[in-house]
């Protein structure tokens, strides 16, 4: 979701709409007394069109801001262990892969049915990430499925009024759909949020708090397209709550970064980013 800047659940809107919290670079004093950035250079380029938002902060950025924080399936061996407790203690998961086989249940399109462990709670919050930043949040219908499968019901109905108001004319009229919310002929709209890392910050019985680092695409792709796909970095905390056997988000909030310093790599051309995003699925996030 980017779970995007459209709103934090999507949209140009939530993610300041553009700024999620400080950029703090850090910066070397050179042996000759100047200072400089230790990449050489600024972070990114100054991008024309940095109010584009990207879908997947949106969604999240305008959740946090609509302060919503006061996205069941299979058995226990499928989802990773099932029962309760904590694993040795919270903390960023190790890059190997633990063994514990994908969660196979399923709650509409988004996977459900995770254990109530660390490793579940990480698995629940990267798969709602994906959910919140996707471009099902700029329909009616499939936002409504996507907030109730992976929020706690108590939230529900008050975010999704939000949020309708928030996908307004204006706004998909500012991110290059029409006012309707439908995409130009001929062009293809992403929205994509793809989590690199999650840390669990806090595990205690029925809650736990887990930050997820994600990297995002939002534009149109296609020729003559005017809001080009871009990319962005940041992190999504969510704080979960074990409801109905499985992990539901009471709130999330999203910060800018951490970001990287840019490749060498050549921009691909619209036509090839769209036939990228028609060609290539999404995943299950699972440890």
């Amino acid at each position: 979701m980017s779970f995007g800047d459209e709103h934090g659940y999507g949209g140009d809107s939530g993610r300041t709409d553009e700024s999620f919290g400080g950029t703090g670079q850090t910066r070397t004093r050179l042996p000759d007394g100047r200072s400089g950035d230790m990449y050489g250079g600024p972070r990114r380029p100054a991008r024309g069109s940095r109010s584009l938002i990207t879908v997947v902060g949106v969604v999240v950025l305008l959740i946090a801001a609509i302060a919503f924080a006061n996205r069941g399936g299979g058995d226990d061996e499928a989802s990773g262990g099932g029962g309760k407790g904590a694993s040795s203690g919270p903390g960023a998961d190790p890059t190997t892969a633990t063994g514990v086989k994908p969660v196979t249940g399923k709650n509409g399109a988004i996977p459900s049915g995770f254990a109530q462990t660390e490793q579940g709670a990480a698995s629940a919050a990267a798969n709602y990430a994906v959910a919140l930043g996707s471009d099902g949040m700029f329909n009616a219908a499939s936002r409504q499925d996507i907030i109730r499968a992976t929020h706690d019901p108590a939230t529900a109905d008050g975010l999704l009024s939000s949020l309708d108001k928030a996908y307004s004319p204006n706004f998909f009229k500012n991110v290059g759909l029409n006012e309707d919310g439908s995409t130009p002929s001929g062009l293809t709209f992403v929205s994509r949020t793809m989590p690199v890392g999650t840390k669990v910050t806090d595990l205690s019985g029925d809650a736990a708090t887990v930050e997820v680092w994600s990297t995002g695409l939002v534009g149109l792709a296609g020729e003559g397209s005017t809001k080009p796909v871009s990319s962005t970095w940041f992190t999504i905390t969510e704080k979960l709550k074990w409801i109905g056997g499985d992990w539901k988000i009471a709130s999330s909030s999203q910060s800018e970064g951490p970001t990287p310093v840019n490749g060498d790599n050549r921009a691909s051309s619209a036509d090839e980013i769209a036939k990228a995003v028609q060609g290539y699925g999404g995943f299950t996030y699972a440890r």
